[in-house]
């Protein structure tokens, strides 16, 4: 079951990085033919690398906040998984299904920033953040659904599945929360 747990978090690894990177690769293409003066332009890549490592710092942050959080709170056992084994509700998913999965939507435009290509973050990184919702929706919901049963029918009808709220958002992104 372990082995599996770990397999299954590498091909999610593995799904991410050929994301970026692929993301990352036809961007700088596109970019040289139709954003050339651009894409040449130091200017562009000063500013869109300060913008892009600010972004990167907002994912690390969310991802670590509701990773720790759901290493605390996520578990009956005492032998700790990735996967949780109990339906967390309280904190940062209180305010959202999902929190880890919104924080890290933001990767895609912010590696689009830091290696300066505007057709990636104008053209590919909002389809790879459409694709990373699709892949909630498909595969991370249906599994918690599967797992919590009605518990889960009934967190899903109390808490949305991403949140804009102001307050949600600063704890999430919060570099000294908590919870």
């Amino acid at each position: 079951m372990r082995r599996e747990m770990v397999r299954a978090m590498r091909g999610r690894f593995f799904v991410w990085m050929l994301l970026l990177l692929v993301g990352a690769a036809a961007g700088l293409l596109m970019d040289w033919f139709c954003f050339k003066r651009l894409l040449l332009n130091p200017v562009w890549h000063g500013l869109a690398l300060l913008l892009g490592l600010a972004l990167l710092q907002l994912v690390r942050r969310g991802a670590r906040n509701t990773g720790r959080y759901l290493a605390k709170h996520g578990h009956d056992r005492s032998e700790r998984s990735f996967e949780p084994d109990r339906l967390v509700d309280s904190g940062y998913y209180a305010c959202m299904r999902h929190p880890m999965h919104f924080a890290l939507l933001l990767a895609p435009p912010a590696v689009a920033l830091v290696i300066g290509s505007l057709s990636f973050l104008l053209f590919i990184a909002p389809v790879e953040m459409l694709l990373i919702v699709l892949l909630v929706l498909v595969i991370e919901e249906p599994q918690a659904q599967r797992k919590f049963g009605d518990a889960y029918k009934h967190y899903r009808r109390r808490v949305p599945f991403f949140s804009l709220r102001w307050s949600c958002l600063v704890k999430l992104f919060d570099r000294h929360t908590e919870m």
